[in-house]
């Protein structure tokens, strides 16, 4: 982490201009967290503060969640043994001889990213976007059983698999991809170049951004770290506010130029739409409600399955807190749709830091 400590440094000691700490903090910087999701670019909405001139902006953003997500012969045959058990390649011959098409995803992922972001003109500004990964068994399983027990929930198969294990099968049409250790235990992704354009209304009601985005494939294609690909985006924002209340609708389309590498994915544009409403609970802290809503990567041609075509939608609710230039955010996240598309669960935490604000 030296190089973070480094950029702490080279940033507050750099000049400053003025800057009021805003009222209001935008939309949760959530990204796409479904299985090598995390390899893909995604655009993530930014602050609704005034752009200032010369202002430099470090944001930290950590997600964690656990996946557990099968096909319904899957689930099936899950649920019929007896209890748990390390899956192998036993049970990967019967998850190949079952019926159609068939998948398991069964992992836990944390993702950390740093944004450092320079306002270079009135309404011109820049960041760059370091991020790691980690993934692996997790530590989840046993919490998310109980849960599901507690709300006498499906067992969805999860039972019969030992906890905190690492297991992905793909079948996508007979391309089979199998896996029951994690391929790396994680390390520096591709990093992310974006520019940003922003107008402001003169009664500052209104806010408008226009935004491009490029995913450099620098990261290990082997480690499950790039696509080895490069990916662009681009990216509307519309901000509202009004007392204290603030609406957000974020519109973007990314050009996913796919990957070969572990699963097949093909090459296609993939537009999100985020949607968010923040409240003004104190002068330091806010509320923030948002929806993700995406397209799959997958169409008929790579899966059978519905589940994997679907739409993915997810809900999340935080907390943004602020202490002189510090801004600190919680936040959870729910899949809502097809539950077998996105993470059952995912965990925010965001640190950010401004050195002009007041």
């Amino acid at each position: 982490m030296r190089w973070l400590v480094f950029l702490l440094l080279f940033v507050s000691s750099a000049p400053l201009a003025a800057a009021e700490a805003p009222a209001f903090h935008g939309l949760l910087r959530a990204r796409d967290l479904t299985p090598f999701g995390y390899l893909r670019l995604d655009m993530r909405p930014g602050f609704s503060s005034s752009p200032v001139r010369g202002e430099w902006t470090i944001e930290t953003d950590f997600a964690y969640q656990n996946t557990w997500a099968t096909s319904p012969e899957v689930e099936q045959y899950l649920n019929s043994l007896e209890g748990r058990r390390e899956l192998g390649p036993n049970e990967l011959q019967v998850i190949h001889d079952l019926p159609g098409e068939n998948y398991l995803v069964d992992l836990e992922l944390a993702q950390l990213d740093v944004a450092i972001n320079y306002q270079f003109a009135d309404r011109w500004g820049a960041y760059l976007i370091l991020s790691g990964a980690s993934f692996g068994g997790g530590f989840l399983d046993d919490t998310i059983e109980s849960f599901h027990r507690a709300i006498d929930a499906p067992r969805f198969g999860r039972p019969a698999a030992a906890r905190n294990d690492y297991n992905v099968i793909f079948d996508l049409k007979s391309s089979r991809y199998a896996a029951f250790e994690a391929p790396s235990a994680g390390g520096l992704l591709d990093p992310v170049l974006g520019l940003r354009y922003t107008t402001t209304s003169a009664d500052e009601r209104w806010r408008v951004s226009l935004e491009s985005a490029v995913k450099v494939p620098l990261a290990n294609r082997s480690a499950a770290l790039s696509t080895g690909r490069a990916d662009v985006g681009a990216q509307l924002s519309v901000q509202h506010f009004s007392g204290r209340h603030a609406l957000y609708l974020n519109v973007a389309a990314v050009y996913y130029a796919g990957m070969n590498n572990f699963v097949s994915e093909p090459a296609r544009v993939l537009p999100t739409l985020v949607a968010g409403y923040e409240r003004r609970l104190t002068p330091r802290t806010n509320a923030i409600f948002q929806g993700y809503v995406s397209r799959s990567i997958y169409g008929r041609r790579e899966t059978d399955l519905q589940e994997l075509r679907g739409t993915k939608t997810q809900l999340s609710a935080g907390i943004h807190h602020r202490r002189g230039a510090h801004l600190f955010t919680v936040a959870l996240t729910e899949n809502i749709g097809y539950i077998n598309n996105t993470p059952d669960i995912g965990l925010q935490v965001g640190y950010s830091f401004n050195p002009g604000w007041n």
